[in-house]
């Protein structure tokens, strides 16, 4: 269900890639669900978690490294978290 949804808000365009945009649209209260890779750096995961934790935001672990969920968001390159705007 996490991967339609995500699939859906990719083609829709509403998705962020990349940790630094992520963190930037988290701490703006703009995004309504975060993906972390399960290989994303832990110093970023505990950022990340810690904000949206604050903020009451949904996070979920993405089973497989970042360059599969490069893959996966139709990218050529690694992608650590991948997030939904409001």
């Amino acid at each position: 269900m996490l991967l339609d949804e995500l699939k859906n808000e990719i083609e829709k365009k509403n998705a962020i890639f990349g940790s630094r945009e992520t963190i930037k649209y988290l701490k703006n209260n703009k995004v309504k669900l975060i993906v972390v890779a399960s290989n994303c750096p832990e110093n970023i995961r505990n950022e990340i978690e810690e904000h949206s934790k604050m903020a009451g935001i949904k996070l979920e672990r993405y089973q497989g490294t970042a360059t599969q969920l490069g893959t996966f968001c139709g990218k050529p390159f690694p992608i650590s978290t991948v997030s939904v705007k409001k």
